[in-house]
């Protein structure tokens, strides 16, 4: 080892040997960028019924992620944007997703919890009580009314014995799916049916022209109730966090979401960087007129050091699609920053 690599980068590096096998730092340094991809085992049918069972609610299983994925949204707030109400799919769901290592004798537990104020020192003891820890805390948002935070809670441990402890966190607070009021039915017009669709509130599909927008981000997006949203994931690395593959499904990916309609759109969203892309991803949005709203970690020992930035803007359509894709357009270029002679 080089005599002035500082000690954090000493232990990123050792944590790397760890998840790469017997490298050395060098190669370790350069497995960073494309390592080769492991192959986590799946959730069995009882565990996935299990997470369900604990939660009171049923999830989503993908099965290319091995990755149970179950929403908690907050459908008993009404969120406001300089005034202007907004969906709570725009950027006000949560949700806790599980999967297993890659050697399979273990579980990950990842979450990102949609919280008041006054509602996340409460959390924080409960989920210490319940044996999961705390990975982050932080905004997603400027001027929303009322003030939310963001909270990313995870756990190792089985998969059933994880869903449990993060249902006993949840029990006593709104997140909890019992505690929940239901979401408003989806229009008739989002069942994909020939039939002529009843009277409702319209979806992003009538909102937005998403053909267009398609085109601009080059990837299919997701309707949900009034919005738009793309969901994209760091297929160019692995990254990994106690020996778990973080992907897409468990909240390694970059997203935006669309709300309003076409012509006078609100755009909210995350990009998921390693360190070196941080200040290219800022320059991208910004010369796009994008806010950037937060910069900040969503993980704990993550190899590659995995950093999120959060980002707003409000116009049309087509010219906020322009910016997130020159955001992405950022991701996999340059080199990570050397930890030769960095001095902490």
């Amino acid at each position: 080892m080089k005599e002035n690599i500082s000690r954090r980068d000493a232990l990123r590096a050792t944590a790397l040997l760890g998840a790469t096998s017997l490298l050395s730092i060098d190669d370790a340094r350069g497995a960073v960028s494309a390592p080769p991809k492991g192959k986590t085992p799946a959730l069995s049918p009882a565990n996935v019924a299990a997470i369900d069972a604990a939660m009171g609610k049923k999830g989503t299983y993908n099965e290319d992620q091995a990755t149970h994925l179950i929403g908690l949204p907050r459908n008993d707030l009404k969120i406001t944007i300089k005034g202007e109400p907004v969906p709570i799919a725009f950027g006000f769901g949560g949700w806790v997703a599980i999967k297993h290592t890659l050697d399979g004798k273990s579980a990950m537990l990842m979450s990102d919890t949609v919280l008041l104020q006054e509602e996340v020192n409460p959390l924080i003891s409960a989920a210490l009580a319940n044996g999961l820890e705390i990975g982050a805390v932080h905004n997603h948002f400027f001027y929303e009314e009322p003030r939310i935070f963001y909270m990313h809670i995870s756990g190792m441990g089985a998969p059933a014995d994880l869903a449990r402890k993060f249902a006993a966190t949840l029990k006593n607070s709104k997140l909890f799916p019992a505690n929940q009021p239901p979401a408003a039915a989806p229009a008739a017009a989002q069942s994909g049916n020939n039939a002529a669709p009843a009277a409702g509130p319209p979806t992003g599909k009538e909102l937005f022209d998403l053909l267009a927008l398609d085109a601009v981000v080059k990837y299919k997006g997701v309707v949900n109730g009034p919005t738009y949203k793309y969901t994209v994931g760091r297929d160019d690395l692995q990254a990994l966090m106690m020996n778990t593959e973080m992907t897409a499904a468990i909240g390694l990916n970059s997203w935006a979401a669309f709300a309003g309609k076409q012509d006078n759109a609100h755009i909210a969203g995350d990009i998921a960087m390693l360190e070196h892309e941080v200040n290219p991803v800022i320059k991208a949005l910004r010369a796009h007129n994008l806010e950037v709203v937060a910069v900040h970690n969503h993980m704990l020992g993550d190899t590659p050091r995995m950093m999120f930035l959060h980002y707003y803007g409000r116009g049309p359509a087509t010219l906020l699609a322009t910016g997130f894709r020159a955001a992405l357009d950022q991701l996999g270029k340059g080199k990570p920053m050397r930890m030769d002679g960095m001095k902490h």
